[in-house]
């Protein structure tokens, strides 16, 4: 598909010359790197999601049929009624790995109520289709879903209500008109269909596109910066960013493609946005990114736009810390690639795992706890999408440079026998004892039950020590982490006596095992033991809230006032300047500055206003 103007996006192409041989060679190695990496679906795993698909869109038309006769109509109608399916995310797009989940949107007639989705449709696939496993509905969320496994793939919920009577088996969602009369969350469910069909109307060439964005994202993945609700850049964003490098080099192949697209967002001039079309008004009365009438939109740093009206902010999450990291990644990823161009690395080494928990001499643990397996996820996800908010609160605090938080948590279950070891479990210090005991034996003692604990991490950039500074060094934490410790209790279902919140810094010599892969950690270093009246293993911990089954009190054991802050001596910084970063920022300064090929400019790709 191309333009009047005979090209796609909101530019003329950087080049439309096809790729060189040796482009093609790289891109040849690329797939099979891809391939070795098991990005690729096997042939009876697309078979059997095209069976379970067949199977979920004849129980959606059942439900819509069932419900429209409970609402009077006649037999006829209600068989008239339809029903239909659309699949979005990494499916849709095309680029779905082994094992991952198939996101997919029911659209149901106006006479099918949302209550009816959760009260009917999930009865109704628990009895219907005889493998279904959990089946999980979550009616509250921002866009409400429901989650179940189908034949062993993951499949996610979404409905949205048309203001039809019916809906035709050859329905499209291209309309804009389709949207008028919805409620916000119809509209936002309808949003990941509509952005991805458009995505794929926007690229030159969808095979190549799915092949650059499949090694975008498994890199991504690895470097540990694919995350919008921490502050990084989610499945959408990297498929828009991915979708532009492709329309401004509408003939090349995947390998160059990779390799232009690394070097272009390191030299993008952020807040300028990343477009694939121009933004277009449309029918309803709502907001549509603009910068130049809302003061919120032009506080976003890294604007990713959706194409599909109306258009959003795909990255409106993104801090000045998660810049940081992303920019530097591309400068790393562009450096990979043009070796692997020159013949001296391999595409496995674009691949290479994250190195954030040998990164930072200090961390913070934030750390959500619970006593029900079905609590802690709700919990859990709770803290999790407040994360940013401290990073942000974080980056205000005098000598930090940067926080920089993980794109996951670590979840434990815990079998605790006394009041003492659930308090330690909340604080983040799990036994060996602890670690090993199974649930078996805890049973029928008094006193014991089990702790659900997720831990998340931020890592911390501490600015180098004036130069003849003497006595100890203080980075106070305060204000951020009791702020995000009361933001977080503020969710309406926070139980105090049930949940637990604790935000503590440890150094990194401290970090637990589960955090790294077999054979990853290196062999502990003998520290000297501080002259303090606390044991050197022990941290500071910000927030001495825990779960209880009964109340307990609210000392803080580690720190008898609960002081929120942290204090570093001249000798836990020695010999260094900016803790454990400082060589890995050294060495970025080493990568020359990542250039286009002679003739090519990357400022045409921004001509946009």
């Amino acid at each position: 598909m191309t333009t009047e103007k005979g090209f796609l996006g909101v530019t003329p192409p950087i080049s439309t010359a096809e790729s060189t041989e040796r482009e093609k060679e790289v891109t040849a190695t690329l797939m099979e790197e891809l391939r070795r990496q098991n990005t690729f679906e096997s042939v009876e795993e697309a078979r059997l999601r095209e069976t379970v698909l067949g199977r979920v869109a004849a129980v959606v038309k059942k439900f819509v049929y069932e419900v429209s006769l409970s609402r009077g109509l006649s037999e006829a109608a209600a068989k008239a009624a339809g029903g239909k399916i659309f699949t979005f995310g990494s499916y849709r797009l095309g680029v779905h790995g082994p094992g991952s989940d198939i996101d997919t949107l029911c659209v149901v007639p106006k006479h099918v109520s949302r209550e009816d989705f959760f009260e009917k449709f999930e009865p109704m696939l628990k009895q219907l289709v005889e493998d279904a496993t959990e089946v999980s509905g979550v009616p509250e969320a921002y866009v409400p879903i429901i989650k179940t496994k189908i034949s062993g793939i993951p499949l996610d919920f979404l409905m949205a209500r048309l203001a039809l009577s019916s809906i035709p088996d050859d329905l499209s969602l291209k309309d804009d008109n389709l949207l008028r009369n919805l409620d916000e969350r119809c509209v936002r469910s309808l949003g990941g269909s509509r952005v991805n069909d458009e995505i794929l109307r926007l690229v030159p060439n969808v095979e190549v596109y799915r092949d650059s964005l499949r090694c975008i994202k498994l890199w991504a993945q690895r470097r540990a910066i694919y995350s919008n609700v921490n502050g990084f850049l989610g499945g959408v964003a990297w498929a828009i960013l991915v979708a532009r490098i492709c329309q401004l080099y509408p003939n090349a192949t995947a390998g160059a493609i990779v390799s232009r697209f690394f070097i272009i967002m390191y030299q993008w001039s952020w807040p300028q946005p990343v477009l694939l079309k121009q933004i277009e008004e449309g029918p309803l009365q709502v907001r549509v990114w603009n910068p130049k009438l809302y003061p919120a939109d032009r506080s976003h740093r890294m604007p990713i736009i959706t194409p599909a009206y109306p258009a959003m902010c795909s990255t409106h999450n993104v801090t000045a810390s998660t810049q940081m990291i992303v920019t530097e990644e591309f400068k790393k990823g562009a450096d990979i690639v043009d070796k692997v161009i020159v013949g001296t690395a391999s595409w496995s080494e674009l691949f290479q795992k994250h190195d954030f928990f040998h990164k930072y001499r200090y961390y913070l643990q934030v750390i959500a706890s619970t006593g029900t397996a079905e609590t802690q996820i709700k919990w859990a996800g709770t803290v999790e999408s407040r994360i940013r908010q401290l990073v942000m609160k974080l980056e205000y605090v005098d000598s930090l440079i940067l926080a920089h938080p993980f794109i996951k948590g670590f979840d434990q279950v815990s079998h605790c026998i006394t009041e003492e070891e659930v308090r330690q479990v909340a604080q983040g210090q799990i036994s060996d004892i602890i670690a090993k005991r199974t649930k078996a034996d805890i049973e029928g003692l008094d006193g014991a039950s089990t702790v659900y604990s997720t831990t998340f991490y931020i890592g911390l950039l501490i600015e180098p020590k004036p130069l003849g500074a003497v006595g100890p060094r203080r980075l106070d934490i305060s204000y951020p982490t009791t702020e995000f410790t009361k933001l977080v209790k503020m969710w309406e279902k926070y139980d105090e006596d049930t949940m637990g919140i604790v935000v503590r810094n440890i150094k990194s010599s401290a970090l637990p095992n589960y955090v790294f892969d077999e054979g990853e950690r290196q062999p502990k270093q003998a520290l000297k033991r501080p002259k303090t009246s606390k044991g050197s293993g022990k941290s500071s911990n910000t927030s001495p809230d825990m779960p209880n089954k009964k109340r307990r009190s609210e000392t803080n054991h580690d720190n008898e006032n609960g002081i929120p802050g942290l204090s570093f001596s001249s000798a836990t910084l020695h010999g260094e300047t900016n803790g454990l970063y400082t060589p890995i920022n050294r060495a970025i300064n080493e990568i020359k500055t990542p250039q286009l090929p002679l003739g090519e400019n990357a400022i045409v790709a921004m001509g946009a206003k």
